[in-house]
């Protein structure tokens, strides 16, 4: 009878612990740190974005945008409730680059060193006019194209920066930080 409890006991625990076990995205390593990304991740990105899975290298950046995908928009909001573009930038940058912004867009834009499109790198921010008003809106460049962006219709999403939001396109360039201006002073 204790044999048979025991046993019980066992597949009871077995079937909780496996439940346990998941493959849901986290941020492994410390903010700035490149780790690899689960396969499962590497392989939905690359389809997404017509990549090799080779070329998704940034498991921290890819786990991130994961975990906030589907998340919907509302303005002002910094959380799984909701998050604006400035706000998703702005946790992006910190929880991946170890890079911290300020909040509003127009003073996101104030802090990057213009590129053309051609010479956009992973982390990079891109800027849209929308409604007439300059530097409404802001995304992060991911590569060959791509873009993570919080959409006002749905929510946290990877698009094509050549897509219909492309007519808005106003502005791209990498984030000054001391370090940056300290390179560009030697």
């Amino acid at each position: 009878m204790k044999l048979k409890r025991y046993a019980l006991l066992l597949c009871v625990a077995a079937i909780i612990l496996s439940g346990c076990h998941s493959k849901k995205a986290v941020l492994k390593g410390e903010a700035g740190e490149i780790v690899k990304p689960q396969t499962s991740i590497a392989e939905k990105y690359a389809a997404i974005m017509g990549v090799d899975k080779d070329a998704i290298t940034n498991g921290r950046l890819y786990n991130f945008i994961e975990l906030w995908t589907g998340v919907p928009y509302k303005f002002g909001g910094l959380d799984k409730d909701g998050v604006d573009c400035s706000g998703l930038t702005l946790l992006l940058e910190q929880q991946v680059y170890g890079i911290n912004l300020p909040r509003i867009t127009y003073q996101q834009v104030a802090i990057i060193k213009r590129k053309y499109e051609d010479e956009l790198k992973e982390g990079d921010l891109v800027f849209f006019d929308f409604d007439g008003k300059q530097y409404s809106h802001v995304g992060v460049y991911l590569q060959n194209g791509y873009i993570v962006h919080a959409s006002s219709t749905k929510g946290v999403i990877v698009v094509p920066l050549h897509g219909a939001m492309y007519k808005y396109f106003s502005r791209a360039g990498s984030i000054i930080t001391d370090s940056t201006v300290a390179a560009q002073a030697n």
